[in-house]
């Protein structure tokens, strides 16, 4: 035993000897924040060190022989207000590559100097409601798949509708008003198994490991988007490795894959990536009597044309199948329960850059194309739902900002966007040989926007006023002005009071407009948003802010035939026969839905600095109502009164991480299930008590979440496994209940995943 024991001791002394010679490096680019030109003699310096380097003439520079593990980077360029970069993980596997954008300083020949921060700076146009993460703040988050969806739900003002999915619920919104953009290319849906006319799904396609950061505006954004009322996901990808070939092989808690990535030549590089679900194995050993699948792959180029012109085409795939398994009669009635979602999506685009004094030009040429292949069974296998949906559409759009002196921006852009859509629907009653819809459709759309804002700035005030209007063919009423506004006011270096109102337009879903010729005279839906708060950075790791906001719904969807309903309420589940397949608005439609949503957020950052742990709380409590045609307002589907997460973690050192993540928020409202049977029977004309309608509350949601990291660093790769428990207590949360048709009685449909350990496994080379 004391053999065993010295031999295991000298083992751990020599490694912890070899990991203190283990160096990186770490590759960055320095750019100007308003024109992206690259900002030459700019310096970096890794802080606790003295180490450092100046960038070149393209902005670059490269700091070597780093010790691995987790550093800070401080940027400085005359004439610009300092950064500083937190999360800088350095590994033997490949050089940490950072960009940093620097603001320019508005008054000249400060005598004192402003103490650099450790948070990004808010878009000028967007002061209020925004924040940003980086892969790593992503990576580590507990029970959040690695996913970037689950990774914003965390902030201020996001509702989660059930531990299975990650729907945004924005400010009371509905999980349709989000726009998502992976390198400016709009994708309708980053999700696995989506919603068709939505944007929430179980899970993200997007490989973290190719995500440089994420911003989330949850409301304010400027007139560079549009077409969606609540929020904007912005992902940005970094580009392939620059200096060898590599690669990472990776296990996490749903998935396995690969990546690899290397220089095209000096001035280009590539990634791709590819990965399978393992859910179908899991399900298939525990009996489930269905099993869904999945596959996506991700890829990438960049080549860097000289004279300020990069270009970059971006391409990704996926495969979503559900497979049933009917031997049994208990496997048909449960599949009769569900609907098969399986669905294929193609994503591509061909983005260039033009820098120039003064400025930059970016366009992108974008298409989309989602294949969706819905279907639902009554359990003696009889079909009664069917939708074939094709979406695709390619979509140009061109942005220009130019820098006119230090104290005004100019930026206006256009967008025109070709719709093919081809549906075949089917919906026959349950209960009764009676076809409720069967339509096919095949049509083209088109869409556009035009838009521009000046930024102006007054000393310590910022100001922007602009607007855009925004087209679509498909209804009969197609313009749709939006007239936007900002501030934001520096009450000291530190301190900011933000406000910002304006008009947001979207149009209705392809989908909504097949089962009645009447539903083109929908209007587009509309939003008045106004927001108001201020920001303390109380020390350069710390800051907290204080928001308030009003949103004024009009011209929603409304059903006809549900008087009750509008498509407001409906989108944040797999759908089916047990929502009455309310999200594919297949009944008579008007824009007579209303809605208002209000409430005030707290939240509290801590960046993880030379003190070694991080987090984040955020407090909202607000409320959300929407009125159907009978014009009665009643709660919203996604109405939660308090929403409080708090998540962070600490860095023991170089190799070891403690995460914890902790999730509460009121009950939401639901629909209780009566005597008088399931309110989907019927369709179009509910036996369903119109004032039962989200008349009971589910009991409140909370769950604790924990993950450990253990990094290993080797002399040319790296290895990161993982432990992660989500729901540490088994917390049951519940599910509203449901009707049971074979016993005709009311059921529970039981507590959402409990108690939930997976580990994963990272190897970067």
């Amino acid at each position: 035993m004391r053999f065993v024991l010295t031999v295991g001791l000298a083992i751990v002394s020599v490694s912890l000897f070899s990991q203190e010679l283990k160096r990186g490096a770490i590759a960055g680019r320095v750019l100007d924040k308003v024109t992206k030109e690259p900002i030459a003699g700019a310096t970096a310096r890794v802080l606790g060190t003295e180490l450092g380097a100046v960038a070149d003439a393209d902005g670059k520079f490269t700091i070597q022989n780093i010790p691995v593990g987790t550093y800070q980077i401080k940027v400085s360029a005359v004439g610009y207000e300092s950064a500083i970069r937190s999360d800088v993980v350095v590994s033997t596997a490949r050089p940490f590559v950072v960009v940093v954008e620097l603001q320019e300083k508005s008054v000249e020949g400060k005598e004192v100097e402003v103490v650099a921060d450790y948070f990004k700076k808010r878009k000028a146009d967007s002061p209020t409601s925004e924040q940003n993460f980086s892969y790593e703040e992503i990576r580590r988050l507990p029970g959040g798949f690695e996913d970037v969806v689950r990774a914003v739900s965390t902030l201020p003002g996001v509702s989660v509708a059930s531990a299975g999915r990650n729907d945004l619920l924005v400010r009371g919104g509905a999980p349709s008003e989000n726009l998502f953009l992976i390198d400016g290319i709009e994708v309708p849906n980053i999700n696995h198994f989506g919603t068709q006319g939505f944007g929430g799904g179980p899970i993200a396609f997007v490989n973290l490991d190719y995500v440089r950061e994420v911003n989330f505006s949850t409301g304010g954004f400027g007139v560079k988007y549009g077409d969606k009322i609540s929020s904007v996901v912005s992902l940005e990808l970094r580009n392939g490795r620059e200096d060898r070939i590599g690669g990472k092989l990776n296990l996490s808690a749903t998935q396995f894959g690969f990546n690899i990535e290397s220089p095209i030549s000096e001035k280009g590089q590539y990634f791709f990536s590819a990965r399978r679900s393992y859910l179908d194995f899991i399900f298939k050993a525990a009996g489930f009597s269905f099993v869904p699948e999945y596959y996506d792959f991700l890829g990438k180029a960049t080549y860097n044309l000289g004279g300020g012109n990069e270009i970059s085409a971006l391409g990704i795939g996926v495969i979503d199948n559900v497979r049933l398994f009917n031997d049994t009669p208990d496997q048909r009635f449960n599949n009769s329960r569900l609907l098969d979602n399986t669905q294929y999506q193609l994503i591509g685009g061909v983005s260039w850059k033009k820098v120039f004094k003064g400025g930059f030009v970016s366009t992108t040429l974008g298409r989309t194309r989602i294949d969706y292949r819905f279907q639902q069974r009554d359990s003696l296998q009889n079909p009664f739902f069917r939708n074939n949906s094709i979406e695709d559409e390619l979509n140009l759009r061109s942005d220009a900002t130019i820098s006119i002196g230090k104290e005004t921006e100019l930026s206006f852009g256009a967008q025109a966007k070709t719709i093919g859509f081809d549906a075949d629907v089917f919906l026959k009653a349950q209960n009764a040989n009676i076809v409720l819809v069967e339509k096919k459709l095949n049509d083209r759309f088109y869409k556009g926007a035009l838009y521009g804002q000046v930024l102006q700035r007054f000393g310590r005030l910022t100001a922007t006023l602009g607007g855009r209007v925004d087209y679509f063919d498909g209804v009969n009423k197609k313009f749709y002005p939006a007239p936007r506004g900002s501030f934001s006011f520096a009450l000291t270096d530190k301190t900011t009071l933000n406000a910002s109102a304006g008009r947001y337009a979207q149009a209705p879903s392809y989908i909504w407009l097949v089962a009645e010729e009447a539903n083109r005279n929908l209007k587009n839906i509309q939003t008045n948003v106004f927001v108001a708060g201020f920001e303390q950075i109380a020390q350069p790791d710390l800051k907290f802010s204080v928001e308030a906001y009003f949103k004024d719904y009009r011209d929603y969807p409304a059903s006809l035939s549900r008087t009750f309903l509008t498509l407001a309420n409906t989108g944040a589940d797999f759908g089916g026969s047990e929502d009455g397949f309310a999200s594919f608005g297949l009944e008579p439609l008007a824009s007579l839905g209303r809605g208002r949503a209000y409430g005030v957020e707290f939240f509290v950052q801590k960046k993880l600095s030379e003190t070694p742990y991080y987090g984040i709380a955020s407090l909202t409590i607000g409320k959300s109502e929407f009125r159907g045609a009978d014009g009665k307002f009643r709660p919203s589907n996604f109405d939660q009164r308090i929403i409080f997460s708090l998540s962070g973690g600490y860095r023991f050192d170089e190799k070891w991480e403690l995460g914890v993540k902790f999730r509460y928020a009121s009950g939401r409202p639901f629909t209780p299930v009566g005597a008088n049977g399931d309110p989907s029977y019927g369709f179009r004309l509910t036996n369903l008590d119109p004032n039962a309608f989200n008349s009971r509350r589910l009991p409140d949601f909370h769950a604790l979440d924990i993950r450990v990291d253990r990094r290993w660093q080797f002399s040319s790769w790296t290895l990161i496994t993982y432990l992660d428990v989500q729901n540490v207590y088994n917390r049951r949360n519940e599910n509203p209940p449901r009707w049971n048709p074979r016993e005709n009685k009311v059921e529970r449909a039981g507590g959402q995943i409990g108690l939930l350990p997976s580990i994963g496994v990272n190897a970067e080379f």
